[in-house]
């Protein structure tokens, strides 16, 4: 049984070399198995709508992005990212977590320094989108009051993302996944919010199937933060600083089912 998924990563590899022009047909087609006429063909076709096929799969996770580049730019930047990061597996929805370095690497968006926030806004989306369901009661409540904040760690649901900007990037993202045609009025937040110089921090989590989109304040940032890095609680309470609240927080997190579990801190992340 290994050997056989051994067998079929290395011919899936060789296929994905085959389709960058990475590796002689010869050898590719020693991998394939069948007629050498018609393996020839379809190594031409899978190359001649692999670009496409990487097109499409990145424009459904950062439709965003898309907004912001336009269709005809962002198709050439889609086959231009396909090249340097393709994908590693078959499942094209988990293609993409390069993205965001990529965009920071490319001379031509200096211009829209934005734009790499953004994406990492729309895969966590899609990602949050795709995480496990987990609908089991909170565990481990009442250790909260029975233990010191620096001997517990808290868990939250999975999908759950802290994601902060040195942009004004929720009202940038917010503004281009509205629904308003009226274009002057959807982008007025977006002219304020660029001409005040504010920063933003956003969360990401799942809300039933879909995934909601929070503007946080820089303190509930740095405490989530700090949580999903399995920090100690204590710890976490100490880098959001002073003015945060715990008690609210937690109300909000039992209210949005945030909270998976309250743990023993043993020192160890997740």
């Amino acid at each position: 049984m290994i050997e056989a998924r051994q067998r079929e990563a290395l011919r899936q590899q060789m296929l994905l070399r085959a389709l960058l022009g990475d590796a002689r047909p010869a050898v590719v087609e020693g991998w394939l198995g069948g007629d050498a006429a018609r393996k020839r063909s379809g190594l031409l076709a899978y190359r001649a709508n692999a670009g496409a096929l990487a097109e499409r799969a990145l424009a459904a996770a950062v439709p965003t992005v898309v907004q912001l580049l336009g269709d005809t730019s962002f198709a050439g930047f889609a086959r231009a990212f396909w090249q340097a990061h393709p994908p590693t597996d078959g499942d094209l929805a988990n293609w993409g977590d390069e993205l965001p370095a990529f965009i920071e690497r490319d001379a031509q968006l200096a211009s829209e320094p934005y734009l790499a926030d953004v994406a990492r806004i729309d895969l966590a989306v899609q990602r949050a989108e795709r995480a496990a369901d987990d609908s089991a009661p909170p565990q481990g409540l009442e250790q909260l009051a029975q233990h010191d904040p620096a001997r517990l760690r808290l868990r939250l649901r999975a999908g759950w993302w802290v994601l902060p900007s040195a942009h004004p990037v929720h009202a940038i993202w917010t503004a281009h996944r509205s629904a308003d045609t009226d274009s002057r009025e959807r982008f007025a937040p977006v002219r304020q919010a660029l001409a005040d110089g504010r920063h933003d921090a956003v969360r990401v989590r799942r809300s039933g199937w879909q995934a909601a989109v929070d503007l946080l304040a820089a303190d509930t940032a740095r405490f989530e933060q700090a949580v999903l890095q399995g920090r100690s609680l204590g710890l976490a309470l100490e880098q959001a600083g002073p003015a945060f609240d715990f008690e609210p927080w937690l109300i909000a997190a039992l209210r949005l089912d945030a909270l998976a579990a309250v743990q023993p801190f043993t020192g160890d992340t997740p």
